[in-house]
């Protein structure tokens, strides 16, 4: 695990995120994964432009792309967690992962 997932993950234990408590399957993990392994790719070109001084105008419009590339994650997550995690939560009562959930979605949209 590389250092910025550690610090990933210690920000969500900071911020009063937890680990699922339920158990179930995501359906869409692989497509996450795949979308990811893109994200990062397309991102690591564009480092590659900056790094060579190509037009900053060529970056900003590849930066949007990848801004838009890691929304799109987002939204398949979400839809996954909804369907999944939120579903289990409410048959189960559990009003945390809701606040989790509310909590994780003000932090997206800022």
């Amino acid at each position: 695990m590389s250092n910025h997932d550690d610090q990933i993950q210690s920000q969500g234990a900071h911020n009063g995120l937890s680990p699922h408590a339920h158990g179930h399957t995501h359906t869409h993990t692989k497509a996450i994964m795949n979308r990811l392994s893109r994200a990062i790719g397309h991102l690591s070109s564009v480092r590659g432009m900056v790094e060579r001084g190509q037009d900053c105008s060529e970056v900003l419009i590849q930066l949007a792309a990848v801004r838009s590339a890691i929304n799109g994650i987002c939204e398949v997550i979400l839809k996954d967690h909804l369907d999944h995690c939120i579903v289990d939560a409410v048959k189960t009562g559990d009003t945390q992962a809701i606040e989790e959930l509310d909590r994780a979605i003000e932090l997206l949209m800022k």
